[in-house]
């Protein structure tokens, strides 16, 4: 796709030959666009905005100043092979937020999915991938090969080991390192992240029915005063339970990780 004539280019951007730019795209002042940088409709950069390497941007996506997306990875085993990102529709990504694409041993791609908010400063390094919804704020930074699930918020200068998961919907307070697995729906504070409880305020916020966060609740309560290991329990719980939310718990603590589990009351 070449560049649409109905794209709206500043004089002063520099659009590399092979760019592919849709209709309705806007590209304002001294941005450079990489060529084999893919802008779907409506996408929005509004000045000072660099794209890179194999880079494309999803419909009515919004860039502000001094964004670098789709710059080489930050990892030393990089060696020039041809990686990817992909950022979805309808994010706002706010200034000098970087998000760098994948390497050939995590996987070749950085993904991001729909809906997301990325505030000032924030990085979304090599092999991550975002669910839709999330929001990251301001100056927060995900190391390589974390998964993100719909829905989480992480609080500003929040730091993400790499290889994390945390699962959806839950919440990651301000100044806080994540170092372990993230349950569903948890809630994490504490300078070194500690899983202190659900995000009750979140499920609330986006309707989940009373019987559905009384189970959560009783679930969380399992996990954190049951006997036995925390995946014994975890697996006790999915015997017992009749709720989804409660099912989806168990099954991301059950499933494959790279890492162990922030569990109630541990660093």
């Amino acid at each position: 796709m070449p560049i649409d004539p109905g794209a709206d280019i500043h004089p002063s951007a520099v659009i590399e030959t092979g760019a592919s730019i849709a209709a309705g795209v806007r590209i304002g002042p001294f941005c450079h666009i990489g060529p084999k940088v893919v802008l779907h409709a409506g996408v929005t950069l509004m000045s000072h905005v660099v794209l890179q390497g194999i880079c494309e941007i999803g419909e009515e996506t919004l860039i502000h100043p001094f964004a670098v997306l789709g710059a080489i990875p930050q990892d030393k085993k990089f060696k020039g092979e041809e990686t990817r990102l992909s950022i979805g529709k309808r994010n706002r990504i706010r200034e000098h937020v970087t998000m760098n694409t994948g390497t050939e041993g995590g996987g070749g791609l950085t993904r991001v999915g729909d809906d997301g908010l990325f505030m000032a400063g924030c990085h979304i390094a090599h092999d991550c991938l975002i669910g839709d919804n999330v929001i990251v704020v301001n100056n927060a930074a995900l190391a390589g090969h974390c998964i993100i699930d719909d829905d989480v918020i992480l609080g500003g200068l929040t730091g993400v080991h790499q290889f994390v998961r945390i699962g959806r919907g839950a919440i990651i307070g301000a100044l806080t390192m994540v170092t372990n697995d993230v349950i569903p729906y948890g809630l994490v504070q504490a300078p070194r992240g500690v899983l202190d409880g659900l995000n009750l305020v979140g499920l609330k916020r986006r309707g989940v029915a009373r019987s559905d966060i009384t189970a959560l609740r009783a679930a969380f309560q399992m996990l954190a005063q049951g006997e036995g290991a925390f995946q014994d329990r975890a697996r006790r719980l999915g015997e017992e339970t009749e709720s989804a939310y409660v099912r989806e718990i168990v099954d991301f603590v059950t499933g494959a990780s790279d890492r162990s589990f922030l569990t109630p009351g541990k660093t």
